[in-house]
């Protein structure tokens, strides 16, 4: 029996069942829903795991200032065309300033050793002369625009031919000085070397004097504003600048190998070398004006009577057409020149510069290669080639590539056509000087108040110890050697 106040009821079979069905049903849906998620869910975290890594590599590849795994550029940086500009400049700046002190001290030697020792040098240094008038000639069609500016390539292997050619005459010269100091054995033979370039700087005192005198003359001939003689203003003095600087060094060298400090003595030697040098062009850019002058003076006559026969001979083939302009500039010139011939003053003109100005009158007619219009070219040019020249020897610490480049055409058309290398000679000077003024006094405040100028970089190089144009040493070979004799003495 059971007790129990309510009525039995019948339990059903399938009820049990049924449940437990729809239990396990619902266990399984909630089991296979999990079972998808998970995998869902991991498989969301690599992806953004994988995600940010890949970020975090490429703004590191980019931010990177190192080489590094994976960054790799496709091609080499090109550099510039004016970087490459400036590259050749510089090469050729260097080049011409190796060749213009190697030749300095040659001199030197060869008073010492005589004309057969130097020749090996000799014909080095002519090497090198070779290499650098061939890179200048490229650096003026450059300059030019050939290869033409849109032709990139071939502007690029030009300037690359530059820096070539430049390098292969420093390495002439570098070459040659392991046995030009071999002949010179300064170490074994300071005091021979002493010796002849002490006389030399005797030579020079003695002839400042002459040269002065020679000066005020062309300044009382040739009054201002002659152009010839204002080229050589101020010549002596700073030759006598050169001589103190060389004084100086002299002294110090002597002292030096006196107390057998031979590393100190050779480079005070070899500054005075190169002050004696420099006095010795400031001296001679004097007596080689003089001279031109003289011989202007000479030959302006015969020059306005045979461009007076020129100008009738072309007037008569030609009466009328493209020349008739040229003609009648031409014919005003030459009456203008003559004109001052008849002064009564017979010095008031300057005969160069009288020369000069026929020579370019008559340029544009054709009649300067022959007779005595191509003598007074010739004399006109060689006499302007040569106070550039000199002046870029003696103020070589300033003078850029520009100058150096023009005074390099006006040479070469001084053996081909003097009529037209006046213009390039004269352009290199002005150049020259325009580079000075820029460049100023490098050694300012290291002298008094009165040593302004050039003679101011004189007595700031006696302080310091350098070139006294502030340019480089004076030195028998390339950059090599240059870099080599720069070294402390051991």
């Amino acid at each position: 029996m059971t007790i129990n106040a309510e009525a039995p009821v019948a339990a059903s079979r399938g009820g049990a069942v049924a449940g437990a069905g729809r239990h396990g049903q619902q266990e399984a849906e909630g089991s296979s829903g999990a079972d998808l998620v998970l995998p869902l869910v991991a498989v969301g975290g690599v992806c953004v795991l994988a995600g940010y890594g890949y970020v975090r590599r490429t703004r590191r590849g980019r931010t990177r200032t190192t080489p590094g795994v994976g960054v790799v550029s496709p091609q080499p940086p090109v550099t510039p065309l004016p970087v490459l500009e400036r590259q050749a400049g510089a090469a050729l700046v260097q080049a011409d300033d190796c060749q213009r002190t190697s030749r300095e001290e040659l001199a030197f030697v060869q008073a010492r050793f005589g004309d057969t020792a130097v020749e090996p040098f000799v014909r080095a240094l002519r090497d090198a002369e070779r290499e650098l008038s061939a890179a200048f000639a490229i650096r003026l069609r450059y300059d030019r625009g050939v290869p033409e500016p849109k032709e990139e390539d071939a502007r690029r292997q030009a300037l690359a031919g530059i820096v070539g050619r430049c390098a292969e005459a420093g390495r002439r010269l570098d070459t040659e000085a392991p046995a030009f100091d071999q002949l010179r054995t300064l170490e074994q033979e300071l005091n021979g070397a002493l010796g002849v370039t002490e006389v030399r700087f005797r030579e020079l005192a003695g002839r400042t004097g002459r040269v002065d005198a020679t000066l005020a003359d062309l300044h009382a001939r040739y009054p201002s504003p002659a152009p010839s003689t204002t080229t050589v203003t101020g010549y002596v003095e700073q030759a006598k600048d050169r001589l103190v600087f060389a004084t100086t060094h002299l002294n110090r060298a002597r002292q030096a190998a006196d107390l057998e400090h031979t590393g100190e003595a050779i480079r005070a030697l070899r500054a005075a070398e190169g002050a004696i040098s420099q006095a010795d062009t400031f001296l001679n850019d004097v007596d080689r004006l003089a001279n031109s002058l003289a011989a202007a003076g000479e030959l302006v006559a015969a020059t306005l009577t045979g461009a007076e026969s020129e100008i009738a001979r072309a007037r008569a083939a030609s009466p009328t057409g493209p020349l008739h302009t040229h003609l009648a500039h031409a014919r005003t010139v030459l009456a203008a020149v003559r004109e001052e011939l008849t002064r009564d003053r017979p010095y008031a003109h300057d005969p160069l510069d009288a020369l000069r100005r026929i020579i370019q009158a008559m340029q544009p007619l054709g009649a300067t290669r022959d007779g005595v219009l191509s003598a007074a070219a010739w004399l006109v040019a060689r006499n302007d080639v040569g106070s550039a020249d000199g002046f870029i020897a003696t103020h070589r610490g300033a003078v850029g590539v520009e100058a150096r480049t023009l005074l390099a055409e006006a040479a070469l058309l001084l053996t081909t056509d003097p009529a037209a290398a006046d213009v390039p000679a004269l352009e290199a000077h002005e150049s020259a000087e325009q580079d000075v003024r820029v460049h100023g006094n490098p050694y300012a405040g290291a002298a008094d108040e009165h040593t302004s100028g050039v003679g101011g970089a004189v007595l700031g190089g006696i302080l310091l110890g350098e070139d006294p144009d502030g340019g480089p040493p004076l030195t028998f070979g390339g950059p090599a050697t240059r870099k080599r004799r720069a070294l402390p003495p051991t």
